[in-house]
Formats: C-alpha cells, structure tokens, sequence
C-alpha cells in the first residue's frame, strides 16, 4: 500500500512540475510569403499528454512599434487518463520584413496536488524575411527568458544561453525546465528526465546544449504572491516565463 500510495505521489509531483504552455508552428524563421499558423497546447511535451484545459488571458503579436491582437480558434480535445483539455489556434500574415514576439498569457490553474495557483506566459521570436535585429529585446512580462543566442539559427549540438527576468531584473537562482516536443515518440531513459532542470546563476543566466533537433522549450518557475481563488481563500502563486525556439538538424556531409 505505501509503495502504490508513493509512487502516485511522484507521479502527481512529476506531472504537475511538467506542465508547459506549448506554442507549436512549423518554424520560426520565415523566407517566404504566406500564413503563420500557430498552435497553443497546455500540456507534458515530452510525455505527448495528457492536453490539458486552459484559457487565454492575454495574447499578442510585437512587430517593431505595431502591436496586433491576433483571434484564435478553441478546440475540444478529447479526454486522455480522465483529463479534459483543449488547444487554441491562430493565422496571421506578415507581408514585410519584420522581427515579431508573440507571447500568450494563461488564466491562473489551480493545481490541487500542490495546493497552489500557477499562470504560465510563453513567448516566442519569429523573423519575416531576413529582418532579425531586436531578438534579445525584453517585452517586460512578468517572468521572461531573454536569448543571448540568435534563438532562430540552432544547430543540434549548439549551447542556447539565457537570462531569466522577473519584474524586469535578473533572477538569480531559479530553476528552468527544459523539455522538447516529443512528435516521434521518444522515451526517456528514466523519469528524471522529464523534465531536464538547469538554474540560473547569479546574474540569471542559463545554458543548455541541444542534444538532438527539435522544437524545445524553457520554463522558468518562480513563486510570486498569492492569489485569491474562486472560494475567496488565498493561494501561493506561481508565475512561470516560458520561451520556444526551433532546433535544426547538423548539417551532413555527402
């Protein structure tokens, strides 16, 4: 009995530290004319589920000085292991060139296994047409991870560096999940790796080396405040920053 009783209590600790507010498109860096399609999913990239519910509380998409509000589609998921979810998705169209950050903010969850509220805000860096100055630019969300590497141009093998800011000032001593959108179904060797942690040192920096190609995604987890839930009691919350970028395959020699 107190080996099944731990073993759901890890298994509850684990999926509810892996939750990351996904943001799927085939690429960042767009060469040519057309629609960007993107996908938000609130789920465990690397476990492909369970999808999770979620709503949108704020979104937008910065080019330069010009700020769009973009409509999204909601769809229902069906339930997987007794979970409803459901994902939203957006076009949008950019005729010139440009370097964009879109990010989306979620309404506060609260996440009964930890006894708290959590809001996830993710982010990502698109480029139009050879426009790429500007990536490292802070957008002042609450929490946000700054690339100190063209997050459009990774290699398999390359070290992504980073910067977490909370309120705008570096953070020192926070842990980042690190976790790829698993599309072909790979398994980890153990439980330990979903997800990957590193920390960020005292100024707020942070490096990962990719391993393989892929989309991957950092979530920057911190504790700030409380929150009043629908009963009228206040809870811890915790504010995550979360940045996706696109990993390219190495180049191969013939």
């Amino acid at each position: 009995f107190w080996i099944l009783l731990l073993t759901f209590i890890l298994g509850v600790s684990n999926n509810s530290s892996a939750h990351f507010l996904t943001l799927i498109t085939e690429d960042f860096y767009k060469s040519k004319q057309g629609q960007t399609k993107i996908e938000i999913l609130f789920t465990h990239p690397i476990e492909r589920g369970p999808h999770m519910a979620f709503e949108i509380m704020e979104s937008a998409l910065i080019c330069g000085e010009e700020k769009h509000s973009l409509k999204f589609e909601k769809k229902e998921l069906k339930s997987l292991k007794g979970v409803k979810g459901n994902s939203y998705t957006g076009v949008f169209s950019i005729k010139k060139p440009s370097l964009c950050f879109f990010y989306v903010k979620q309404e506060p969850y609260f996440e009964p296994s930890e006894g708290k509220y959590i809001q996830q805000t993710a982010k990502a860096i698109f480029s139009f047409y050879g426009l790429e100055e500007g990536w490292d630019k802070p957008l002042g969300l609450p929490v946000e991870i700054i690339p100190y590497v063209k997050p459009f141009a990774l290699y398999e093998g390359n070290t992504f560096v980073g910067r977490v800011l909370v309120n705008g000032k570096p953070a020192a001593n926070v842990e980042v999940e690190v976790e790829f959108l698993n599309l072909s179904g790979v398994k980890p060797p153990h439980e330990g790796f979903v997800p990957q942690v590193v920390k960020t040192d005292e100024e707020g920096y942070f490096i990962y080396t990719f391993p393989f190609p892929g989309i991957w995604g950092f979530s920057a987890i911190t504790e700030k405040g409380v929150y009043k839930g629908k009963d009228g009691k206040e809870y811890p919350l915790e504010q995550d920053g979360v940045f996706w970028l696109k990993v390219y395959p190495k180049p191969r020699t013939k």
